[in-house]
């Protein structure tokens, strides 16, 4: 069976995130590849959030998305190759004359779809009603972040990805050999590598207090040392990104969990989670027809072990999803 990637069909899947103004296809030695440029910042990067990784077809033509650093597309004719939604009275492709020169030649292009890089914190902050939190700027392009101060005995690379995967998509993750308390984390964008940094500096895990900075590494190379999650379906922000953004906090006492069994009790998720800290109450709650449950501990730290130790565990049968709360009480 064939599955057709065209203007019409990418249109479809992306133009439900925000006016498409123009699309250009092309083929590379890599394969089919598209730009894509929405009217506003903010439409492309939801468009990422939400689409990263995700089939165009059930089981087929996954998607792999990455901002361009064109700031304009130019479409010479409206075809099955290209079309400018803006401008529907541009003529169809001269026969012989290629529709858009250059793009399938100009070797910049790694991945399917791109879009205008994005330039100001406005496109971020719509994620946050319109305000970033103090102390975010919304425009650094550093995707890579240095943490020390570990604790080598009790991290490893799904625990970081645990942590970090709160605030954004993780690419790679890698622990430092010659310096076994340190680690690299390469975030899905410099966003998230901003957010990472601003509330998880400080934060204690594991009987130590966590560094975070931007590291001088643009990227993790991959390696046998270094383990890769950019396909990984425990990735938060592969859907409903705006809302995830809004979740974002410092760590708290207070953990969120939902997938749960419908079955759960209170005494089963308590027993699930109270090696690592004194809980000081659990809520059992229904929402939209799913069980959730608020679990309050006695610090930070302890709520912070019981999310890194045991997000996408299992619990009666079903992989349960853990966040901080920023509720103060049950």
């Amino acid at each position: 069976m064939l599955y057709p990637i065209t203007v019409e069909v990418l249109h479809q899947v992306f133009s439900p995130h925000g006016f498409v103004e123009k699309i250009v296809t092309f083929q590379k030695s890599a394969g089919f590849q598209a730009l894509i440029q929405y009217q506003l910042q903010q439409s492309a990067i939801l468009a990422r959030n939400s689409l990263q990784g995700r089939n165009i077809y059930d089981g087929c033509c996954q998607l792999d998305i990455q901002f361009s650093n064109l700031d304009e597309l130019q479409v010479n004719y409206n075809n099955e190759r290209s079309r400018d939604f803006t401008n529907p009275s541009l003529p169809s492709e001269q026969k012989g004359k290629s529709s858009q020169p250059g793009y399938g030649d100009a070797g910049m292009y790694a991945h399917p779809v791109g879009y205008p890089q994005m330039g100001n914190a406005a496109a971020i902050a719509a994620a946050f009603g319109g305000v970033l939190p103090p102390g975010l700027s919304g425009t650094n392009d550093r995707c890579t972040v240095l943490v020390s101060n570990l604790n080598p005995d009790r991290i490893d690379e799904d625990k970081l990805f645990n942590l970090f995967s709160i605030y954004g998509n993780i690419i790679r993750i890698k622990l430092l050999r010659n310096k076994p308390d340190h680690a690299l984390v390469q975030m899905g964008d410099g966003f998230q590598a901003e957010l990472v940094v601003h509330f998880l500096k400080g934060a204690m895990l594991f009987g130590k207090r966590l560094e975070v900075n931007f590291s001088k590494h643009v990227n993790i190379t991959t390696g046998s040392d270094t383990h890769d999650y950019s396909n990984s379906n425990l990735n938060r922000f592969n859907r409903n990104a705006a809302k995830n953004y809004r979740y974002c906090c410092s760590p708290t006492k207070m953990i969120h969990i939902s997938t749960l069994p419908q079955d759960v009790t209170e005494e089963e998720i308590a027993s699930h989670l109270e090696e690592h800290g004194t809980i000081v109450g659990t809520k059992l709650f229904e929402m939209n027809g799913k069980k959730q449950s608020l679990v309050l501990y006695e610090n930070e730290e302890q709520a912070t072990e019981a999310l890194v130790c045991k997000h996408a565990t299992s619990l009666g049968g079903s992989t349960i999803r853990i966040s901080f709360s920023q509720l103060q009480t049950i």
